[in-house]
Parts: structure tokens; sequence; C-alpha cells
């Protein structure tokens, strides 16, 4: 008996000793002979909305869509059809099912032949992670790494593999890819024949491809199906309907929402597989659409561009570089956002926002409308009339370029655009420019449609201007002064009573009422067209125009930006004005006569009196005065452009004593010559003064 116990014992000892070294040695296999990750690793750059869906997905380098995928991310129905159909044992064996090998042995044995396979879903798994011929040597190997791959990841690890590695046909990898592709929705939403298929699809990927192949992947799919009848995991109602359901028949077209921030985003984070952004999936595919509507009424060569942005962090939601990213005839590829353009009047509020900071004026004050003149720049009014005396509200509203300039002036334009620098948003000046001058207050300056939506933002937060944000889960940027409290609060009760564009309230689409604060601008040329506003949710910048910088026919910010604008805030959810709240301390909402005496009125004496004594200077700047002017060879001859400077309006025009009809509000006047040779101009000003010029006409 004591010789016995001895026996046992030291048989298990040497037993444990052998299973000890039979683990050393299976742990020194499994360090010097790891499983190869590169196929899993290498998969499609994604681009993520905000609720994970996928924006854009960028082939591997090997062409292939291959999208990693979770268990928890995939239809419950789907991941039991598969391990009922692929491996009945998956998740009791340890990667290799000896029950499974017993069977295929027993029965290979009986008939001569190999009857039935004893491939596990893990086996698989590892024939997906290391193709290799198809042989015994081949089988030995992927039992090693099944088991393996059992060990160091248990079942959920190694299902995730396969889900991410398997194939569905063509350059389809992994149950995601697949699922977009064919049914166009995550996997979470599968019906049961979805599963079924995509069940099927792996055994032979090419040959049951439902886009080439559609009877033989309903003959798979409805395979599938019976046996998870039979299995009793689906039932009869069910199994019927899963049945009548079609297969599709061509695949889904490529991922290709916010495409412009997808490569922006993939550009600046080059290497990282996932990129999860702000976008609101759905808002932006409604954009985009409504996008695409729209840029079929403008003329060819033009395109819009969008941005909407959260205010509360400066989420972007959506990102639409142009109208149709597809169409080049439209430049579509290139990045409006981004593009450096001429704001037009777009900076004006951030003149006003500061000068209402400073007690230069207040909305109430009256200012001059009238011609003025800084140094040698003498600027005119957009539409080139005068109102004479106008309120600082009615000029920001109006869009009045003089009012502006003298704010401009008074500020300095040096400290304006360096208060931009110093939030964060330093403007493009021209190349030959030595420093910021007075015309970037009227688009003499380059900005981009992502700046101005920053930027008109901090009126939303008090004057506080923040970087936008692109990816979820970053911090919010840190918030630097710009405007103050009272100046913000000033612009927004301003730019809130400007009427809605006239062609946005004859469409009669509006769906709900809401205050917008919102400025449009126009840049020269009509090359840009902007509107951009905000609530107190919510700040939408449109831009429209040619991304090749030619001239347009025409195009005003208030005709084709601002009612895009309009339509884009009917797509989100009711916001309040961005006034709410008590107005800040120092507000005056009075009239004009309880201001305080040096707000009653601006003076811009100086440069008025400087532009009047230049207007004592009526000459003719075309024709030159003893100048020859070539003409058309046509019948009728061509119409010549009359040009006169200087002078008091309205200005009367003779040529050879007869009179030229001409607008009461311009310096130029078009006359139709009747013959060549000899000819006499005179400009007569309202004060009697004239000015003449002979010309010969050849």
């Amino acid at each position: 008996m004591k010789g016995l116990r001895h026996r046992l014992i030291r048989s298990t000892i040497i037993a444990s000793g052998l299973l000890l070294l039979a683990m050393m040695a299976g742990l020194l296999l499994d360090q010097l002979y790891p499983p190869f990750m590169g196929r899993l690793r290498d998969h499609s750059t994604l681009v993520l909305a905000a609720d994970d869906s996928v924006l854009r997905a960028f082939a591997t380098a090997d062409g292939a869509w291959r999208f990693p995928a979770k268990t928890n991310a995939v239809d419950a129905n789907f991941l039991r059809y598969l391990k009922t159909f692929e491996d009945g044992r998956f998740g009791w064996h340890p990667g290799v099912d000896p029950l499974a090998v017993a069977r295929a042995g027993f029965q290979a044995a009986v008939a001569g032949e190999v009857v039935s396979g004893a491939s596990t879903l893990t086996m698989q798994t590892a024939r997906l992670m290391e193709p290799r011929p198809r042989g015994l040597q081949a089988k030995v190997v992927e039992a090693l790494r099944a088991l393996q791959l059992t060990w160091r990841l248990g079942g959920e690890g190694v299902l995730e593999i396969y889900l991410t590695l398997a194939p569905y046909g063509g350059n389809l990898e992994g149950i995601r890819a697949a699922s977009l592709g064919y049914f166009g929705k995550e996997p979470q939403y599968l019906t049961e024949a979805e599963a079924a298929l995509l069940v099927a699809l792996p055994q032979s990927p090419e040959r049951l491809r439902p886009d080439r192949f559609p009877e033989a992947a309903k003959r798979a799919r409805d395979k599938v199906l019976a046996r998870m009848l039979a299995e009793g995991e689906i039932d009869q109602p069910s199994y019927q309907a899963a049945l009548a359901e079609a297969i599709p028949t061509r695949r889904m077209p490529a991922l290709s929402d916010a495409p412009h921030l997808a490569e922006r985003l993939r550009r600046e984070m080059p290497g990282q597989a996932v990129i999860h952004t702000t976008i609101d999936h759905a808002l932006q595919r409604t954009l985009q659409n409504l996008l695409q509507r729209r840029s079929v009424n403008i003329e060819p060569g033009a395109t819009l561009a969008a941005l909407v942005v959260a205010n509360d962090g400066r989420r972007v939601l959506a990102y639409l570089g142009s109208a149709n990213y597809f169409d080049r005839r439209q430049f579509g590829p290139i990045d409006m956002v981004q593009a450096v353009r001429s704001p037009g009047s777009a900076l004006k509020p951030f003149i006003y926002g500061m000068a209402f900071d400073e007690l230069v004026v207040h909305p109430d004050t009256i200012m001059v409308d009238q011609p003025m003149r800084f140094g040698d720049w003498a600027p005119e009014n957009f539409d080139h009339l005068f109102r004479g005396e106008i309120s600082a509200r009615e000029a920001l509203q109006l869009s009045l370029n003089l009012p502006a300039v003298t704010l401009m002036d008074a500020i300095g334009a040096p400290p304006f655009a360096q208060k931009l620098t110093d939030a964060g948003f330093p403007l493009r000046l021209p190349k030959d420019a030595g420093r910021p001058g007075l015309p970037i207050v009227l688009g003499g300056v380059g900005v981009t449609l992502e700046q101005l939506v920053a930027l008109y933002a901090a009126f939303a937060e008090a004057g506080q201007v923040r970087a936008l944000t692109y990816q979820a889960d970053t911090l919010q940027a840190e918030a630097k002064p710009f405007i103050g409290a009272l100046g913000s609060y000033y612009v927004t009760r301003i730019l809130e009573d400007t009427p809605p564009p006239a062609a946005w309230l004859a469409s009669g689409n509006r769906r709900q009422a809401r205050r917008i604060a919102y400025k449009t601008g126009t840049s020269y040329g009509y090359r840009d067209a902007w509107a951009i506003g905000y609530t107190k949710d919510y700040t939408i910048g449109i831009w429209v125009g040619r991304p090749d910088g030619s001239f347009s026919g025409g195009r005003m910010g208030r005709d084709a930006a601002a009612p895009l604008l309009f339509e884009a805030f009917d797509q989100l959810p009711p916001s309040e004005s961005a006034l709410a709240g008590v107005p800040p301390a120092g507000a005056m909402l009075v009239g004009n006569g309880a201001l305080p005496a040096n707000l009653r009125r601006y003076n811009a004496g100086p440069m008025m009196a400087a532009a009047q004594r230049e207007e004592d200077k009526l000459r003719i700047a075309f024709p030159l005065d003893g100048s020859t002017v070539p003409v058309a060879d046509s019948d009728p001859m061509l119409p010549l452009v009359l040009k006169a400077e200087g002078g008091n309006l309205p200005l009367r025009w003779l040529v050879n004593g007869k009179p030229v009809i001409s607008p009461p509000y311009l310096r130029q006047a078009q006359w139709d010559p009747d013959g060549k040779g000899a000819q006499r101009v005179t400009v007569i000003d309202a004060g009697g003064r004239s000015a003449s010029a002979e010309i010969w006409l050849k």
C-alpha cells in the first residue's frame, strides 16, 4: 500500500512536470511565433459621424474595403446563425473541436474519402489571418493557430477578427463593409434574410456574389434559413417572410458623406485608422441634397459651400466644401470652406462691435453717408447712392460703405487686424500690401468660410471667440476675447432686425419662426456671395461663387446666399435668439435724444471736407482730352463709356452739343457714336462747373 502511494505521488509529479514543460513550451512557441496581425491592422481608414455611422471610408493599400467590427455592433440573429451554421460548439471547444475531428476521421475512413470537414470558426479565422495553400500541413498549422488564438483572445476576440476579415465578394471584407455595401446600413440592423445571406457568402464569396450571381446567392441564403428552421433558431412565419425577401442585385454607392472634411482630417492625422467627428450625419445628408438642388440654378463653373456649427463647444455639425464633390465642372473636389476669398462687407459687424465697445458710436448715433476722401481713396457705396444723415444701426443693416470706413479710420486698420490675429484668425493681406489699410473693411483682404463662421459664433457667446471643433471627444478650444459683451449685444440686436431675404419669404417653406442675426457680403466683381447667421445655439455660413476666382454675373449675397442660409436654419431644431438673457452692463437702450452729447452725432468732418475740396475739381477721366479712341467698325457703332471725376452730382453730359442721358447718381454715361472723326465731350455738374475733352474717333 505504501509503495502504491509512492508510485502515485511519483507519477503525479512526473505528470505535473510534463504538463509544466508543455505549458512552458507552449508559452515559448507563442512568444516565438505570435499570430500574424498584419491584415487585421491594415483595415480601411474610417471617418465616422457623431453617432459612429460611416461618413467616408478609404480603401486599404491592396484596394479592399476592410472595416473593423465588434460583436456588440452586429445583429444578434446574425451571430447566432453564424455559430449554428459554421460551428455549433463554438465557445465550448479551445479552437479545435475534437468531436468534429473524430467524426470527420470516422467518415473518411468508412467512405474512403473526405465527407465533411472539421474546421471551426477559429480555424477559419486563423486561415483568414494567414492565407496559405490548402493541404494537411496547412490544416495542422491552422489548428495550432486556432488553439493559440483562443488562448490569447478568447471566443469573442476570435469572433471579432472573423467579422473583420471574412470575404464577401469583390473587395468587401468584414461584416460591416458587406452590410454597408449590399444593404446600405450598419450590421446591427439586419433582417433575418440579410443575416442569412451574410452567413452564406464567405463560403464562396465570388461564386455567390449577389450583385453578379443573385440566383446562386439566393439558393445559398435559403439553405442557411432552412438550417436555422431545422435547428429552431427561426420560427415558420419568420422563415417564410425571409424566403420572400429580395436579394440585393447591386452594390450601394461608395460612402462619400462630408468628403472634403474626411480628406482633410485624414491628411492631418495620417495613420489614424478611425477618426471620430462631430458631424450630424442626418443633417449632413440633408444639406448635401439641398446644396445639390440649389446648384442647378447657378451658372456653370460656380458652386456653393456651407458650414454649420453648434455654438456650444463650436462643434461642426455639417461641412460642405462644395455642392457636389464629384462634379469637376463645378470644381467639386476643391474645399471652399478653407479657400481664401474676399469677404465683401462680411467684416463690417466686427468694426461696429469694436466701435460700440470703445464708445466711438452707439447704434442710435447719427452718422453721415456722403462722399468722403481718405487720402487718395474716395470709396463709394455699392449702389453709388448716398443717404445723408443715418443712424449707425441703419448704416450697418444697409451695409453702407462710407460709415463703416469712417469707423475703421477711428479704430485703426492695424489694431483691427492685430485683434483678429490675437484671436487666432489672421487676415490674408494682398501680397503688395505693406500693412493693413482701410479697404479691408470693404473686402480688400482674404478670409475663409471657416474663419467667418468661427468669428460670428463669438457674438453668441458675448464676444468670446473659439476655434471650431471637428473631432469628437476633444476638449473645447480655449476662449479668447474678441468683441466685448456690449458690442456683441448691440450688433446682435441690429443684425436680428435685418429683414429676411425676399426670396426666402416668398418661398413659403418656413417651418418655424426664429430670430436669426445675419449679415451678407458681396466681393468685387461678384466673385463671392456670403451669408453668415447665428442664433443662441447655432451659427451657419454660406458661400456662393466661382472657385476659379473669375467674375460672376451680378450675384449678390442677399439674393444668392441669404435664402440658402435661412433654408439651412430650417433644417435645425428650434433655437432661441442670441439675445436671450439680460442686457450687459453699460447697455443704453434709449433713443438718440437721451444719449450723451458725444454719442448723438459722429463727426466725420475732415474726411467730408477733403472730399468736397476734391469734388470742386471736375474733370473727364475718359476719354482723355486730345486722345484718339478706336471704335469697332459696326452698324450701329458700339457704345462708348464716358466717365468723370469730381464735381457735385447730378452731372449732365453733352457730345457735340447734344445731351447724353445718364443716371443722376453716377459719374458716367453711355454714348452711342453716330460717326467717326472729331468729337467734343462736355460734362456739367450741379454747381454749373464744366469740363471738356476734344477726341478723335478712329
